[in-house]
C-alpha cells in the first residue's frame, strides 16, 4: 500500500487479514468545557464489546499523552510513546489504519502523533467506526493477540510548534488556524483559566472540515473552504491548534489533504496558552 491520508471502509474490509497490518482503536469523547470535570474519556468498554476484527486499542486520554504536563495537552515523551507503539506491534514496516467514532478527530490525533515521531506509515479510517456500523461491516469482541515489535520514537520539529514558537510567530505571515468552536474562540466559553484565542488567529471550527457522515471533505472542497479563510498558497506556513491538540490534529490532516505542506500543529494549544498569563490574547 502506497502512503496515503485516509482509506475507505470498502479498503479496510478487503484487507483484514493482512499481517504487516494493525488497525488502531482510539475511541472517546470529550464533554462541554460548561460540564463539570473531566472532560475526556476513552471507550475502552466499548472496545472491549465490539470493534473492527483485529484492532488493538489504543487510550487517547492517558496513554499517549504526557502526564508531567500538568494541562494534559502535550503529546507523551518519546520513550512513552514508543513503549505503548511497541506493545501494540507497530514497528517500522507496519501500516496502521486508525478509526474513532468521534468524526476523526481522536483518529487524527494519532495519525498526526505517529508522523511526529517518526512513522509515516499511517491512515485515516474515512468516516470510522460509524460508518463502518452503518454498512453494516464485520465485528467482533476478541481481542487480538500480538507480538511486540520496536517502534523507534524520533521527533519530527517541522510539524511541531511550541508556545514559544508561536509567540514568535505572532504578527508575520504564519497563519494561526484556531480549531475550537466558535463560542470558544469568541471567548464564551474555555478550558482554560482565560477565555479568547490567540491574536491574529482565525477561526476554523473542525466541524466545517467534514461531512454529516464524518469523512473528510473531498481535496476541492477542502481548497474552497481554506481560500474563505485567506489561504490559497500551497506553500503557505500555517500552525493549527485547539484545546489539546486533537481537533488540531484533525486540521493539519485536512491541510494535508488539501495540498498544504507547510503545516505544523501547536502541541499545548488553548490549555497551555489560555493558562499562561504571560502570553497575550484576543
Amino acid at each position: 500500500m502506497s502512503q496515503q491520508l485516509l482509506v475507505t471502509t470498502e479498503w479496510l474490509h478487503d484487507h483484514l487479514t493482512e499481517t504487516d497490518l494493525r488497525i488502531v482503536d482510539i475511541r472517546g469523547h470529550v464533554l462541554p468545557p460548561t460540564e463539570p470535570l473531566p472532560h475526556y474519556h476513552n471507550h475502552r468498554a466499548d472496545y472491549e464489546v465490539s470493534h473492527i476484527p483485529g484492532a488493538v486499542f489504543v487510550d487517547w486520554v492517558h496513554e499517549i499523552t504526557d502526564p508531567a504536563d500538568p494541562q494534559h495537552a502535550q503529546i507523551a515523551k518519546p520513550e512513552r510513546y514508543a513503549a505503548v507503539m511497541s506493545r501494540l506491534g507497530i514497528g517500522a514496516t507496519t501500516q496502521v489504519v486508525v478509526y474513532d467514532d468521534a468524526k476523526g478527530m481522536f483518529a487524527a490525533r494519532l495519525w498526526w502523533s505517529l508522523n511526529y515521531y517518526g512513522h509515516t506509515r499511517v491512515a485515516v479510517l474515512d468516516g470510522g467506526w460509524d460508518k463502518w456500523i452503518a454498512e453494516g461491516r464485520p465485528v467482533t469482541a476478541d481481542v487480538p493477540t500480538v507480538a511486540p515489535a520496536q517502534f523507534a520514537a524520533v521527533p519530527n520539529p517541522t510539524i511541531y510548534r511550541s508556545s514559544d514558537q508561536v509567540l514568535a510567530a505572532l504578527h508575520s505571515d504564519v497563519t494561526l488556524l484556531d480549531m475550537r468552536s466558535l463560542s470558544e474562540f469568541n471567548g464564551e466559553s474555555s478550558r482554560a483559566v482565560r477565555a479568547g484565542h490567540i491574536p491574529g488567529a482565525i477561526s476554523n471550527p473542525r466541524s466545517t472540515l467534514a461531512n454529516a457522515d464524518g469523512t473528510l471533505l473531498s481535496p476541492e472542497q477542502l481548497r474552497v473552504r481554506f481560500a474563505e479563510l485567506g489561504i490559497t498558497a500551497p506553500d503557505a506556513e500555517i500552525v493549527t491548534y485547539c484545546n489539546g491538540g486533537v481537533s488540531a490534529s484533525f486540521g493539519l490532516l485536512a491541510l494535508r489533504a488539501a495540498g498544504f505542506t507547510n503545516i505544523a500543529m501547536y502541541d499545548g494549544s488553548w490549555k497551555e496558552w489560555g493558562n499562561d498569563v504571560s502570553k497575550p490574547i484576543e
